[in-house]
């Protein structure tokens, strides 16, 4: 390693690392992989591919830290850890795509291609501020693997963040992680990454708050252990008398939990009587599994009174993410009501682990689950209509509630959160019983859409071709995949509607001969109260507006301009040479040898104004034509008809108007039109010759053909165009 690419402390740390790494993969490593990763990492670093990043975090180091925590918090893994160590070198090409494949496998190219998309949509700021951020969780949800190591390469960039002097991207890490990041650890049940990433993001956004539950929690810490112990003692004693074999933990609740309990129950710490938990954890054969945790339950449950409203059985049907385990309320020692979990050794595996890294474990039946999962992922994203935060939040309803399970007439079960709906499990079974449901049968009980689901729930679905998704429906659901595919379908009918009320328009208009100008109608649409133009043309769809009454409102809004302004037509506009078939005399060009005064045309391909630059072109008929530089027919005249150009500029006389085509795009707005007129009119010695704009799916493209004097008028027009609000882009045409 060299010296001036790693602080002291951070080379202490790299070898420290790179130690434990050695340590914790030496079971899944192939031979030669440390000798070969560690010659290609010294050369990147001599030839300085590890680079601080814009914060000031040494990547080299914080590759090691990821794949390290990745072994810890989860489970080694060659390829994973591989491709976390060479994705930075990928990124800054010292390792080409195809050495990488030839050297380390498909796999692992395959991982770190999923980790350069990321990277690229990150550059982008995809996670806060575009349309990027769908696409962000779609390459997440291509490969669970690339969601793992994205997870615990945000835990130790949020490790490693604490006292950073840029706070600002400090709040914005911190903030991401409890949004994005978290949510996903939960998924894959990843619970003690979920609670870590938590409590950090608590402690950057609101340290005061997390710093004194901390303290707190440490002041009454004695008190707490020691009421743990009289607790699990009389239920040590008679465990010690059965023959399973176990250990009990008690575990604090996390920091972040217990802001969330005190916000909820409007209470100070001391009077949150479940900080913590108790864990009893046995050592079993998978096929007792069940049989032990129940021994147990039995045991505790003589020895203290339970609480049945708050009993969680997931051992006889799992989490959807893979969680097992048997919660218990009983009312211990002192009054206080305590939480006590049982699971398995396994069981433990998983919780703190998570499914997906285990799903080569011995007994787990967990693909189908996961697949599921990753279907449920991919569905959210691909069919949400909404922005980056309303996703998360739907995301996040599905999780953080409680689950009902629920079965079909066959006895197939379906895992629902709390408080969906029968219109919600419609949606969860396909999109098209959604689409067409008008109710149920409930446990042999006719229901609405709205029904409030129950676990035990026997549903059937009732369906009708001619029923439609409502914009009321959203009401009525909690899932996001029902919230999604409602909204999805509402847009697509509003559309459908608006454009046949836009046919409507332009047929009658047609029929009275009426030429239909894009300004005017927005004018027209505006005086009639209608906010967006889909509005407008979906009440002309749905008969709430005369056709008769839009056209009569029209021609009385076109009488008016004609009254109050001078109209003139594109013909009335004297160009210089407006027509190939004219030649002019006009001195403002200086041809060949300071020659004045002679005749030529301006191409219409390209139709140069003054300050363009320009060549001269001799046509077969004898006549000058005058091209810009940049003309698209310039290379092809250059390459064939090098003998007949002539060199051309402009001389010091302006005065004339010229013709310049621009090529402009934006969103549909009412109004957008007369705005971007009324800058052509207001500019001296500019005027608008003609105009023509379409529109489709709320974005509009046009052609502006402006009469100007020279290229700084037409630049500076360009600029005033690009700031009216709506306006994306201005170019001139060539």
């Amino acid at each position: 390693m060299e010296e001036k690419y790693l602080t002291p402390e951070e080379k202490e740390q790299f070898i420290n690392s790179f130690r434990r790494l050695l340590e914790l993969t030496k079971d899944v490593a192939h031979p030669g992989d440390t000798r070969r990763i560690k010659s290609i990492i010294t050369d990147s670093i001599k030839e300085n591919h590890y680079r601080r990043d814009r914060y000031g975090i040494n990547p080299a180091v914080h590759n090691l830290e990821t794949a390290t925590a990745l072994c810890e918090k989860i489970s080694p893994d060659r390829n994973m850890v591989i491709a976390i160590l060479l994705f930075n070198l990928c990124k800054s090409e010292f390792i080409e795509k195809d050495e990488l494949e030839k050297e380390w496998g498909a796999d692992i190219a395959k991982l770190i291609g999923g980790l350069l998309k990321v990277s690229t949509l990150y550059s982008k700021q995809a996670a806060v501020e575009s349309d990027n951020f769908r696409k962000l969780l779609l390459t997440f949800a291509e490969d669970i693997r690339v969601i793992i190591i994205m997870i615990v390469d945000r835990l130790v960039l949020m490790r490693a963040i604490n006292h950073h002097p840029n706070e600002k991207m400090v709040h914005d890490v911190a903030y991401e992680s409890n949004y994005l990041y978290a949510p996903l650890a939960h998924r894959l049940g990843l619970y003690a990454i979920k609670s870590e990433l938590e409590d950090m993001s608590l402690k950057y956004t609101n340290r005061d708050t997390y710093t004194e539950i901390a303290r707190k929690l440490n002041e009454t810490k004695q008190t707490r252990d020691a009421y743990i112990d009289e607790f699990i003692k009389p239920i040590k004693e008679k465990l010690n008398g059965t023959p399973l074999k176990y250990e009990i933990k008690g575990r604090t609740k996390s920091i972040y939990s217990i802001w969330n309990k005190l916000k909820k129950q409007k209470n100070d710490i001391e009077h949150i009587y479940d900080l913590f938990a108790i864990r009893i954890i046995i050592d079993s054969e998978p096929e007792k599994e069940k049989s032990d945790c129940w021994l147990a339950y039995s045991i505790i449950t003589d020895l203290y009174q339970p609480n049945p409203s708050r009993m969680k059985d997931w051992l006889s049907i799992p989490k959807s993410n893979g969680y097992e385990s048997l919660h218990i309320t009983v009312y211990g020692p002192g009054e206080r009501w305590v939480e006590v979990q049982i699971r398995t050794k396994r069981m433990d595996l998983i919780a703190e682990k998570g499914l997906a890294a285990h799903w080569k474990y011995k007994g787990v039946k967990s693909e189908s689950n996961l697949d599921a999962w990753m279907n449920n992922v991919r569905d959210i994203l691909e069919t949400a209509e909404t922005g980056p935060m309303e996703l998360m939040k739907n995301m996040k309803m599905d999780i953080y509630d409680k689950e009902v399970f629920v079965f079909t007439p066959k006895g197939d079960l379906y895992k629902l959160p709390f408080g969906a709906s029968l219109l919600d499990f419609a949606f969860h079974i396909h999109t098209n019983l959604g689409m067409h449901c008008t109710g149920g049968r409930v446990n042999g009980k006719n229901e609405r859409l709205n029904y409030k689901l129950k676990s035990g729930d026997t549903v059937e679905i009732f369906t009708s071709t001619s029923q439609t998704p409502k914009l009321d429906w959203l009401a009525l659901v909690v899932t996001s995949k029902a919230r999604n595919k409602i909204r999805q379908s509402v847009h697509e009918m509003a559309n459908r509607t608006a454009s046949l009320g836009k046919e409507l328009v332009e047929r009658r208009f047609k029929n009275r001969k009426i030429e239909l100008k894009e300004a005017t109608i927005m004018k027209v649409i505006k005086k009639m109260g209608y906010k967006t133009v889909t509005d407008f043309y979906d009440a002309v769809a749905a008969g709430s507006i005369d056709v008769n009454d839009i056209a009569t409102e029209y021609e009385s809004i076109e009488h008016k301009a004609t009254e109050t302004a001078e109209i003139r037509s594109a013909e009335e506009f004297q160009l210089i040479n407006p027509d190939e078939n004219e030649t002019s005399s006009s001195d403002v060009l200086v041809i060949g040898d300071n020659i004045k005064g002679i005749n030529y045309k301006l191409s219409k391909c390209c139709n140069p104004i003054y300050g363009d630059d320009v060549f001269g072109f001799i046509s077969a008929e004898g006549v000058i034509k005058i091209h810009r530089t940049d003309c698209p027919n310039a290379s092809h005249i250059r390459d064939n008809y090098p003998y007949r150009l002539i060199n051309t500029r402009w001389s010091g006389k302006i005065g004339e108007q010229f013709g310049a085509t621009l090529r402009i795009i934006g969103h549909d707005d009412i109004g957008i039109v007369t705005n971007i007129t009324s800058i052509i009119s207001k500019e001296k010695d500019t005027t608008l010759r003609s105009i023509a704009i379409s529109s489709d799916d709320g974005i509009f493209q046009g052609t502006l053909v402006v009469g100007i004097k020279d290229t700084v008028a037409l630049n500076n027009l360009i600029k005033k165009l690009k700031t009216v609000k709506g306006v994306k882009d201005v170019q001139r045409s060539k």
